[in-house]
């Protein structure tokens, strides 16, 4: 007599980890183009986080280029991903709050809710970490 299994069978290990790379660069893409749009114009930007209300609007303006640039890179590369995941989630939930918590404005309530998935997507590569290609793995 067979048995059948009721787990869902698992994708091979090589198909993981394209899945994984994938999912870490496209996750990463719009963080890595938000980063390169901020330094393209460090006063407009400086401008926004200011009439947002949030304090130190310059320093936030670098925090927020490190975190989407460079985490935005390190996401892709796989370096320190479980950490850098973690923290790129930290920052949208802090985007999402800090400039998006309007949610009577429809535009507002998507970008709100946009970086809620993107900090979940993150959640999932911080638990799982960067699979086979990445520096994580060297």
């Amino acid at each position: 007599m067979t048995t059948v299994s009721l787990d869902a069978p698992r994708a091979s290990s090589t198909t993981s980890d394209l899945l994984a790379v994938t999912g870490r660069v496209l996750l990463a893409a719009i963080f890595v183009l938000s980063g390169v749009s901020k330094l393209a114009d460090p006063a407009g930007t400086i401008a926004y986080i200011s009439s947002a209300g949030l304090p130190a609007p310059s320093v936030a303006y670098g925090i927020a280029v490190i975190v989407e640039l460079v985490g935005g890179l390190l996401l892709i590369a796989g370096f320190r991903t479980r950490i850098v995941a973690s923290a790129i989630a930290l920052f949208s939930l802090a985007a999402a709050v800090g400039f998006h918590a309007n949610l009577a404005d429809q535009n507002q309530f998507i970008h709100f809710f946009k970086n809620v998935a993107l900090a979940g997507g993150l959640l999932q590569v911080a638990a799982f970490g960067s699979g086979r290609f990445g520096f994580d793995r060297r």
